[in-house]
């Protein structure tokens, strides 16, 4: 299970140092073979692999006719990158996939339970910045009717 912001500088090749607490975890599950990709919101998903190849599975069974569909397999699958970390505990990431994601030195790595999302410091800043306006999104969605099912009743 991944969770937390942890702040990371990315090398002058463009590696990334998982952190520590991760590494022995993703030696295990997968012997650190990962998995990266874009996600829509401008930053890159690092899954295991394992744990990517059920949505590969899906996302390549989306119908090919279905323009909506296409872009996503486009953007998910066109752009997954296998890579292996090091024996120091890194990953190079791809140089195409940092400028699509605004990635400079300053990153910052966000678990989300079975995944990583890497972001831009800054843009990573205005995500939780933004958060403030969250409960106003919820209310108006909750009066359309706009709410996502799982998100209907729910409380912390």
């Amino acid at each position: 299970m991944f969770r937390g912001a942890t702040p990371i500088a990315l090398d002058g090749k463009g590696r990334l140092a998982i952190p520590t607490k991760y590494r022995d975890m993703l030696m295990q599950r997968c012997e650190g073979r990962l998995v990266l990709t874009l996600d829509p919101s401008s930053c890159l998903l690092l899954y295991p692999f394992p744990e990517w190849e059920p949505i590969e599975r899906k996302l390549n069974a989306l119908p090919s006719f279905d323009p909506l569909a296409r872009r996503m397999q486009r953007l998910l699958v066109g752009s997954a990158t296998d890579l292996d970390m090091d024996n120091a505990g890194r990953i190079l990431l791809p140089a195409l996939l940092r400028e699509r994601a605004h990635l400079e030195r300053e990153v910052v790595l966000i678990g989300q339970g079975n995944k990583f999302e890497i972001w831009n410091e800054a843009a990573w800043q205005a995500q939780c910045d933004a958060v403030t306006e969250l409960p106003a999104q919820l209310d108006e969605a909750m009066r359309r009717g706009e709410a996502p099912d799982g998100l209907k009743g729910f409380s912390l």
